[in-house]
C-alpha cells in the first residue's frame, strides 16, 4: 500500500487551541503531512507567534465557548477562504481541587471549555462538511476519558463526555461521509501539566504507573492525528484512540 494514503496535500485543517502545547504540535504535524493549517485561539499575539514558528499558516481567532461567535467565524471563513476539511477540537483547560469543595464557577468553565467547545466547533464545521459529503473531525479526549484520579473529577466528567460526543457525532454524521474520532492522550509534557511535570513525586509515580515508564512528548501524538485526518482512516468512525504509553492497558 502506498504511503500516499496518509498524504494531506490539498486539505485544510482547523486546530482549536493551537497557539501552544498539543494543539501547536498537531498543527505542525498536519502541515508537515501537506495540509494547510488554520490556527485558532483567543490570544492573537500568541497566534502570531505560532504562525512565525510554523512559517506558513492562517489564523482564525474566536472563543470556542461562544456558539454564535464560532458559527460566524467558521461560516465566514468557508465563504471567504474556502472549505475546512479537517477539524481538530483541541481547546481545553484543567482545574484541580477536592470534589467536595470544587467551585461551581470552575465546574461551569470546564464544561464550556472542554465539552461545549467540541459541540460548537464540531456542529459549525459539520454543517459544511455534510453539504460536501466528506470531512474529518478529531476530538482531543484524555486518559481521563476512561480513568479517574483524585482531585480532577469534573475534568474527568468533561473528557468522558468528549468520548461519548465523539461516538454520537459518528453515529449521526457517518452517513454523510464524515469520520468523527478522538485521540485520548495520556500524560504529556504540556503547559496544562506544568505543575505535575515539576512535581518529582508525581513524575516518579507516573513512571511506575505507565508501562512506557515516562511522560509522553507532544510530537508522539502527531502520527495518530495524521492517521485520523487522512484517507487511511476512511472506515474508522466513533473510535477513541488512546496514546498513553500503555497506562489504560495495565493495572
Amino acid at each position: 500500500m502506498s504511503l500516499e494514503i496518509f498524504d494531506l496535500k490539498g486539505r485544510r485543517a482547523l486546530v482549536t487551541g493551537s497557539s501552544q502545547g498539543i494543539g501547536l504540535a498537531l498543527a505542525r504535524g498536519l502541515a508537515a503531512a501537506g495540509a494547510e493549517v488554520v490556527l485558532n485561539g483567543r490570544d492573537e499575539a500568541k497566534l502570531a507567534g505560532a504562525v512565525a514558528e510554523l512559517g506558513k499558516a492562517r489564523t482564525l481567532a474566536f472563543d470556542v465557548t461562544d456558539h454564535a461567535a464560532v458559527r460566524a467565524a467558521i461560516d465566514g471563513f468557508e465563504a471567504e477562504v474556502g472549505a475546512i476539511d479537517i477539524v481538530v477540537n483541541n481547546a481545553g483547560m484543567q482545574h484541580r481541587g477536592p470534589l467536595e469543595d470544587f467551585e461551581p464557577d470552575a465546574f461551569q468553565r470546564l464544561l464550556q471549555t472542554n465539552i461545549a467547545s467540541v459541540f460548537n466547533v464540531g456542529q459549525a464545521a459539520a454543517r459544511h462538511m455534510i453539504a460536501r459529503g466528506h470531512g474529518k473531525i478529531i476530538n482531543i479526549a484524555s486518559v481521563q476519558t476512561a480513568l479517574a484520579r483524585p482531585g480532577i473529577a469534573p475534568y474527568t466528567a468533561t473528557k468522558g463526555a468528549v468520548g461519548n460526543l465523539t461516538k454520537g457525532m459518528a453515529t449521526d454524521w457517518a452517513k454523510y461521509g464524515l469520520q468523527c474520532n478522538a485521540i485520548a492522550p495520556g500524560y504529556f509534557e504540556t503547559p496544562l501539566n506544568a505543575a505535575l511535570v515539576a512535581d518529582p513525586e508525581f513524575s516518579a509515580w507516573l513512571a511506575k504507573r505507565t508501562p512506557a515508564g515516562r511522560w509522553g512528548k507532544v510530537e508522539e501524538l502527531v502520527g495518530a492525528c495524521i492517521f485520523l485526518a487522512s484517507d487511511a482512516s476512511a472506515f474508522v468512525n466513533g473510535h477513541v484512540l488512546y496514546v498513553d504509553g500503555g497506562i489504560t492497558a495495565s493495572l
